[in-house]
């Protein structure tokens, strides 16, 4: 749908503000940078030395260490955007990107906001309006309730309707907040009880519905690009599935499960969805396929997404520049027919978190930060050496992607770029990764959202060392933590750094 000739008016854009932090803003910045427009940071107390604010032209800070108090004060971002006087403001993802709110005061204040508008935000934000909404448009959607029922009529629903096994989630979010997976009548009660306190915390909003859990399925979404003309198109496909508590871990593209003819119809799909509710700018259609290629709409996440870089590589267009192209009020750069998929690309996350220990954050300062390089080999990360990880915000680190003519090749070059990546001075889930690449399932390409619960431990097994072993590994992990604790390499052992020790510990617990 077209919108009117004032919105398709081309605007002037000189400078951008970005409300947000860590890696995504370091990469606004940069295509900030090759499009001539001057960047705007903001940042709070514990990021007044982050990469993000040392690239971007200018910085302003914007409160307490807290997001509540900082990243997620309306007025501040607003305010900063006027000192700096930017023309735009790019909310890249988490914190305020899909707020409708924030995208109404940016359009109050007269800054254009780079995503799609208010309304469409609205939409699609409440899961319910979402289903409804595509539903109009002929898009299959998972069976379920409408939110806002009575605990007593959920129950009366699980029982006669959706049956079980069913999911409880959130209305008002996603991220795995306030959902519960429930295969028995028992169970449904308290994993009501435990999703209303999760969604409202989460949230502040407590409110679930329930969907009927589809079984081994795979999560497989489309990135799309709408202009301000009534153009939309979608860019194929990321694969998902490779999750833990609903969050994605390792993305890539194209995926293995899809066809020529499955790819076709749920593009199209997706620009159904999409255009159902006058959609501008980049979006994402995430939908559930199971084992006999059935596809449902699960929900579009309106803003870039993490995984952004793996459709970037396989097919060649910027997509945070596309974005910047659109807000300007320019027709896309590309249309559908020029869309060539090239290749395959794989993303990994890497988190400051213990996956030898149930995943549990880390914190600490970086001692060592060495990148991998090479052909094919992509790095998107807001770290350094010396940067210190706080518990403030989101355990995520840095983006490893690579790109290979095709999914053995990016594998095997994934693979290589693990070996390579040190950090020292806090746990990461490079290990993780390191064992999932290695694992038969992942590069058979045979799984599902359940695989890393299901199949796959990271833990070492202790039973299979015999008693040799057993002690080199003891010491060894003795000598490795007596480095971590003091992040310093005495001047007369120059030759046994930090990152060896890591090495040698991260290929025993392999």
């Amino acid at each position: 749908m077209a919108l009117s000739k004032q919105t398709q008016q081309t605007r002037l854009i000189n400078k951008i503000l970005i409300a947000n932090r860590g890696e995504i803003a370091v990469r606004i910045i940069r295509a900030c940078r090759e499009l001539g427009i001057r960047s705007v940071a903001v940042f709070s107390d514990a990021d007044r030395a982050a990469l993000h604010v040392r690239y971007a032209d200018e910085a302003y800070h914007i409160g307490p260490s807290s997001p509540r108090e900082s990243y997620l004060v309306i007025d501040k971002i607003i305010d900063a955007a006027r000192k700096a006087g930017a023309d735009a403001i790019h909310p890249g993802y988490g914190f305020l990107s899909e707020r409708e709110a924030f995208a109404q005061a940016c359009a109050d204040a007269g800054i254009v906001f780079i995503g799609p508008t208010p309304e469409a935000i609205s939409t699609m934000g409440d899961k319910q309006q979402a289903r409804e909404t595509v539903m109009k448009a002929g898009v299959p959607v998972v069976p379920g309730t409408e939110p806002g029922l009575r605990d007593d009529d959920i129950i009366n629903a699980a029982n006669n309707v959706i049956k079980y096994p069913l999911m409880v989630k959130a209305a008002a979010g996603g991220g795995g907040k306030g959902m519960r997976i429930v295969r028995h009548p028992s169970e449904l009660a308290s994993a009501l009880a435990a999703a209303h306190r999760e969604a409202a915390n989460a949230f502040g909003d407590g409110t679930v519905y329930l969907e009927r859990l589809v079984e081994g399925a795979r999560h497989i979404e489309f990135q799309i690009l709408a202009d301000m003309y009534g153009n939309t198109i979608y860019l194929g496909e990321r694969e998902c599935s490779i999750q833990r508590r609903h969050q994605k871990l390792v993305e890539e593209s194209p995926s293995p499960f899809m066809d020529d003819e499955l790819r076709l119809a749920m593009g199209t799909m997706a620009v159904k969805a999409a255009q159902s509710v006058g959609y501008v700018n980049a979006g994402t259609i995430e939908c559930l396929v199971d084992k006999n290629r059935n596809f449902y709409f699960l929900e579009m996440n309106t803003r870039i997404q993490v995984e952004h870089p793996v459709t970037e590589l396989v097919t060649g267009v910027d997509l945070v520049k596309e974005q910047i192209r659109i807000a300007r009020g320019r027709k896309l750069g590309i249309t559908q027919e020029e869309v060539q998929i090239n290749g395959h690309a794989i993303e990994c996350r890497i988190n400051a978190e213990d996956p030898y220990n149930n995943f549990l954050p880390s914190v600490g300062t970086i001692g060592l930060h060495l990148a991998p390089t090479g052909p094919g080999v992509r790095l998107d990360s807001g770290i350094y050496a010396g940067y210190e990880v706080t518990p403030y915000y989101d355990s995520m680190l840095a983006k490893l992607i690579v790109w290979g003519s095709d999914r053995a090749t990016a594998i095997r070059r994934l693979s290589r770029a693990l070996e390579e990546y040190r950090i020292t001075g806090l746990k990461t889930n490079l290990p993780f990764h390191m064992k999932l690449v290695d694992s038969h399932h992942f590069i058979s390409g045979k799984f599902d959202t359940g695989f890393v619960e299901n199949y796959f431990n990271p833990q070492i097994d202790e039973s299979r060392l015999n008693p040799e072993a057993a002690a080199i590994v003891a010491t060894l992990i003795a000598h490795y933590r007596q480095q971590q604790a003091a992040q310093i390499i005495s001047p007369n052992q120059r030759d046994t750094s930090n990152w060896k020790w890591v090495g040698r510990y991260e290929r025993i617990h392999r």
